[in-house]
Formats: C-alpha cells, sequence, structure tokens
C-alpha cells in the first residue's frame, strides 16, 4: 500500500513539472474589474459623482472630473474628461460631447455616462477597438446637466422632476413655488385619489382588470369619483398642486430656433436664462474640437437628428446622409429604436439643444429617446399576440403582466382606504411608481447602457480624422517641381459641417506650406494623380491671397480622398501641414 501511495506522489509531482506554471491556479472567470460598480439600480447625484470619481481615482493618468458651473440649487454639473495624454491633447483630438438628464425624471442617461467611462477604462488595452479609441479621441462627459431636478427626483414622492430649479410662478399669484403635491399617506408616492360613491360615479370598475378604472358611457353611471393627484390645497386658492418647482422644460431655454413661452411652453423669459444651459454653451463654445454630440433622454425607443422645427429646413444633402449613415447602422446597434427626425418624426422642439449643436455650433448631434416599452415584448409572435384585445399582453394588459410577472408586482400601487382631510373617506392608489414607464427595470439597465453606448462610441469613432499620403514630388526643370499631396477623410463625419460652412460656425480648415526659399506659383486641386495624367480636372485658389495658407471653408467631406496639386520654386525641404479644428492636424515633410 505504502509502494502505491509513493508510486502516485511520483506521478503528480511528475506532472506538475510538466504542466504549464500556474495551470493548476488558473481562472476562469472574467478578470476582475479595477472598479466594481453597479448597474442594476439608480444613482442618485452625489452616488454618481463619487462613482465618477472612484474611476477618476483608478485611472488618473486618462479620467479627469471637474465642473463647468453650478445648478440653480448650487450644485456642481459635473465634468467627466476622457484622454489619454500620451498620444496628444485633447485640442488636437475630434471630441465626443456627450449629456444626459436635461430632463431630472430621464435618469437612465446619467448611468449610461457612468457606464461609458467605466467601460472605456476597464476595456483600454484588452480591447483593440477601445484602446484605439481612447487612443486617437476625447471624450466630454456630462452625467446630468440638471442635477437639481436628478436629485428631485430620486428624493420626492412625485412632481415636477423633470423641471430644473429656477423658480417660476406657475398660477400667477407672487408666490413660487409654493403648491406642491403632497405625499399624504407618507409611502413616497404620488397616487390619485378615488372616492367610492355607489352609482353616481363617473368612473367604475375596469371590464379588463380590476385595478383599472375605466369612463362610464354616455346615460350610464359609476361607483367612483376620480379627485385627481395625492395633495392639498396649500396656497389657499382652491386649486390643488397647481404650482410645483420649477415647472419649465430646460430643453427649449437654448438659442437656436429660441421661442417665447406663448409659442413654445417651458422656454423661460430668454434663452440661456437657465444657468445650466449658458454653463453648458460656455463649455462647448470654448472647446471647438468637439465634432459629435449625444443627449440622452427617455423615452420612446427613437435615434433623433434635427431639425427640430419644419420650417428651418433640411439639412443641406452631404450632412444628411452622414446623419443618414449613422442613424441607420445606430438601428441595427438598437433593435428596438427608430431613426426619426425631431419635428416631423417625434414633436416640434424650439431653442432645443440639439439644434444649438448642430445649427449654433456645427457639431453633428443625435438625441436618443431611452427605453421603450416594445422591449418588454419583443419576439415578432408576441407583438402579434399584443395585438389580439383577448391577449393577456395587449395594451394596459401587458403593462400589468409584465409587473406581475416579470417585477412581482413592485411597479403598482394597488388601491387603499385613507381618510383625506378635505374629501373624507377615500382611496389611494391607482398608480405606477416613478421607476416605470419612462425608465427601464432595473436588470435591463445595463444592456440598455451597454447598446447606447456602443451607438455613441460608434459615432465617436466617425468623427472626422484627416490623413495626409506622402508627397510626390516631380522635377519640372528650372528649380520648379510639382508636389502632388493626397489629404482624406476616411471617417463618416465631414471634418466641416456644410450646414456650418453656410453659417460661418467653424473656422475653415487650413492648409499650409513652410519651407526656406520656396515660392508657390500655383495651388489647385485635382480628382487624382492618375486621372490628371489622362484628364487634367483642376480646381484653382487663385481667390486666395496667400498660397502658402490655403482656407478650405468646407473643409473636407467623408469618406473623401483629395489631391492637391502645387507647383513650387526652390530647394530644400518642405513642410505641408493641414490643421482642422474637428479633423485634427497632420503634417508631411519632402525635399524638393
Amino acid at each position: 500500500m505504502k509502494n502505491k501511495i509513493t508510486i502516485i506522489g511520483l506521478l503528480l509531482l511528475a506532472l506538475l513539472a510538466v504542466l504549464p506554471q500556474g495551470a493548476l491556479t488558473q481562472k476562469f472567470s472574467d478578470p476582475p474589474f479595477k472598479v466594481k460598480l453597479d448597474f442594476n439600480r439608480w444613482h442618485d447625484t452625489d452616488e454618481l459623482y463619487a462613482d465618477m470619481r472612484r474611476i477618476e481615482a483608478a485611472f488618473p493618468k486618462m479620467v479627469k472630473t471637474s465642473s463647468i458651473g453650478k445648478s440653480a440649487d448650487g450644485r456642481d454639473i459635473l465634468l467627466v474628461t476622457v484622454n489619454n495624454p500620451a498620444t496628444g491633447p485633447e485640442s488636437a483630438k475630434a471630441a465626443m460631447y456627450i449629456e444626459a438628464n436635461v430632463h431630472g425624471n430621464e435618469i437612465q442617461g446619467g448611468e449610461i455616462c457612468l457606464y461609458t467611462v467605466w467601460y472605456l477604462m476597464e476595456n483600454y488595452g484588452r480591447l483593440e477597438g477601445v484602446t484605439r479609441l481612447v487612443d486617437e479621441r476625447v471624450f466630454y462627459l456630462v452625467p446630468t446637466i440638471n442635477p437639481d431636478g436628478r436629485q428631485y427626483f430620486m428624493e420626492s414622492a412625485g412632481g415636477s422632476s423633470r423641471t430644473g430649479h429656477v423658480p417660476v410662478d406657475d398660477d400667477n399669484d407672487g408666490l413660487f413655488d409654493e403648491d406642491k403635491p403632497n405625499d399624504l399617506n407618507g409611502n413616497g408616492i404620488i397616487e390619485q385619489i378615488r372616492k367610492y360613491v355607489p352609482g353616481r360615479g363617473n368612473y367604475r370598475i375596469g371590464k379588463l382588470d380590476p385595478r383599472m378604472l375605466e369612463p362610464v358611457g354616455f346615460g350610464e353611471t359609476g361607483d367612483y369619483l376620480m379627485l385627481g393627484q395625492e395633495g392639498i390645497d396649500d396656497d389657499g386658492d382652491g386649486r390643488v398642486n397647481e404650482d410645483d418647482v420649477g415647472s419649465y422644460d430646460g430643453n427649449r431655454n437654448y438659442p437656436a430656433d429660441w421661442q417665447p413661452n406663448y409659442v413654445q411652453s417651458g422656454a423661460m423669459d430668454y434663452p440661456t436664462q437657465l444657468p445650466e444651459a449658458r454653463a453648458e454653451i460656455e463649455f462647448m463654445d470654448a472647446h471647438p474640437n468637439i465634432a459629435g454630440v449625444q443627449s440622452y433622454h427617455n423615452n420612446g425607443g427613437m435615434i433623433l437628428r434635427g431639425p427640430g422645427a419644419d420650417y428651418t429646413g433640411e439639412y443641406p444633402m452631404t450632412d444628411k446622409q452622414a446623419y443618414d449613415e449613422l442613424g441607420k447602422n445606430g438601428e441595427r446597434i438598437l433593435p428596438f429604436y427608430r431613426y426619426i427626425v425631431i419635428w416631423s418624426g417625434l414633436y416640434t422642439v424650439h431653442g432645443g439643444f440639439i439644434d444649438f449643436a448642430n445649427d449654433g455650433l456645427g457639431m453633428l448631434a443625435f438625441s436618443n429617446e431611452l427605453w421603450s416599452g416594445e422591449q418588454m415584448y419583443t419576439s415578432a409572435e408576441l407583438k402579434e399576440q399584443a395585438k389580439d384585445p383577448a391577449s393577456p399582453i395587449a395594451g394596459q394588459k401587458g403593462r400589468f403582466f409584465f409587473d406581475d410577472k416579470l417585477e412581482f408586482g413592485d411597479q403598482f400601487v394597488d388601491w387603499k382606504p385613507f381618510k383625506h382631510p378635505v374629501y373624507g373617506d377615500v382611496e389611494l392608489g391607482g398608480s405606477w411608481k416613478k421607476t416605470t414607464s419612462r425608465v427601464p427595470p432595473r436588470f435591463m439597465l445595463e444592456e440598455l447602457c451597454h447598446r447606447n453606448m456602443a451607438f455613441t462610441l460608434y459615432q465617436a469613432d466617425e468623427l472626422p480624422m484627416v490623413k495626409m499620403g506622402e508627397p510626390e514630388v516631380e522635377k519640372l526643370g528650372g528649380g520648379v517641381s510639382r508636389v502632388f499631396l493626397e489629404v482624406s477623410n476616411p471617417k463618416v463625419t465631414p471634418t466641416i459641417l456644410e450646414k456650418a460652412a453656410q453659417n460661418n460656425l467653424v473656422r475653415p480648415d487650413l492648409l499650409t506650406l513652410a519651407g526656406k526659399n520656396v515660392e508657390v506659383i500655383s495651388a489647385s486641386t485635382i480628382d487624382n494623380r492618375e486621372s490628371y495624367k489622362i484628364r487634367p480636372t483642376i480646381t484653382s485658389f487663385i481667390d486666395q491671397k496667400d498660397l502658402k495658407r490655403i482656407l478650405l471653408r468646407n473643409g473636407t467631406p467623408g469618406k473623401t480622398a483629395r489631391t492637391f496639386l502645387y507647383l513650387v520654386k526652390g530647394s530644400g525641404e518642405v513642410t505641408f501641414k493641414y490643421d482642422s479644428l474637428k479633423g485634427g492636424t497632420v503634417a508631411k515633410t519632402v525635399k524638393l
């Protein structure tokens, strides 16, 4: 027996000797993350900021947090910058600007921003595509442009959490924000009020689900009266909950196509009146390298582009082509979303952020409307079932079915008796919690974060990037040379949007030539060198005074290459440099 044990021991030692080092300790799970974050819950403003700073502490070389300004309540508007300084300064790279949560109750955009910074850092050096993006681009993220509204949504029972916190006198009584909804039963939810009045009401128990009420038909009577939202008349004017916090729309206060309140509800008194909008505009104006924009909203499952109003006109064709390619691929990345124009596919918006980014700053801008109820039942078979009125997932029944079977009744608040200070014996309930309808179920949040991040990173990857080929010199004699120089932009987005060029919004791209004792006789563009030999097609720059510094007012379109033809006299080294605010800078040197 002893000999057998000894033999087994020797065999094990031999096996250990031939196994690769560490084979017995090999782990087959994912490698551990440097920063462990949760993406199945909602963060209030302080938690969101704290987690961003945790990422900054873990990746201090590439992640920086700062503030672009203060909100109405004095909170910092946090900016997170992701840049690899080893590959160049921020200003030398095309930037992707991502903002979220302009509406306080549209919170999931903040989680997507957090996920984006986390994902980029955790996968830098591991995934080639992520590493390249971080090396080539700079990302500016504002996870909540409305930190007051976000915090109010997280802390309050309900009410106008969509707005910011600049006081507004909604009922014109000289007081501001004095009649908010009241959580009378203290359960953290603003519910509906119904009163049981047998045979004297205008509502009855719904036929589809006893938790639902339905209005009675003409000439019929019901057993319930609906008495509005939970609350009381705080200011004694005979109305209830009519002067909540703020009550304006932060996405109607930007300078592009701004209209007064009587035209555009929620616009405030003048553009940039809101401190949050003003801070954002000042930051973006100071960073002209921003070429792409994403603004996260909810809901409806949409990839939106401008214009916000019909009468401002469709985008120029080349701009539309860039938007269309990005938007249609976005539908493939986000299969529950539709790519549409704001005014025609959603509704008219005056003074919106997307129009300002495109029309006012020359930045290609999308707004994703996050979460779609269609994601509850996604298969073709279930979509057909939902059309059948008898199906348990048709219409409002589908919402109840989802809550009952997948969220175990977490989101619907059923009716319960309550003694109201004015109405007496009533029932409160019949309401959905604030974390339903407009935001996804928590267990579906991470997919929403990842897919939307993936679309935004795709857009960032397709921001302009100028490339320059090696100059080719052809000596003509007498100290004169012909130089062929190819400049290309292989990305979808042009270095200057056509509308931006029309409106003189962006500094022209610059093509410069530097060299001692070199004279530029002529400069022009040709289709390419080979076609020029066969069939010359020349566009000259004779209208420009200094041919060593050519202004390209329309920049370089997306997915194009142009060949510049120089006729120069002189010798020695010559350096060509193409300098684009949004496409970067590239230079090449050649000896004549």
